[in-house]
């Protein structure tokens, strides 16, 4: 094993976008207004975390999935669940 936590969601994930795609992280959830930590990807301190509460930079998480395209589609890192509001604006 990699040291990477495998746990169950916080909260409902959407989908994985595609390499070279951006995340919609709009949940607020994935901001921690209490802590900054290490990015499981960079080591660089982040108050940001992903639907399993891995600290990870948004972009990290992004350039991560462009990288392992094949290891991505098994969801490590995805974006928020859809919301039917037909506002397309990307986070």
């Amino acid at each position: 094993m990699t040291g990477r936590r495998s746990k169950k969601p916080l909260w409902e994930p959407g989908l994985v976008p595609a390499p070279g795609g951006l995340l919609d992280w709009r949940d607020r959830r994935h901001f921690d207004h209490w802590q900054d930590l290490p990015c499981v990807l960079c080591g660089a301190s982040t108050p940001m975390r992903s639907h399993a509460d891995e600290p990870v930079h948004k972009v990290c998480a992004e350039e991560w999935i462009t990288a392992h395209p094949v290891e991505a589609r098994l969801g490590r890192f995805v974006s928020d669940q859809a919301k039917a509001t037909g506002d397309d604006n990307h986070a």
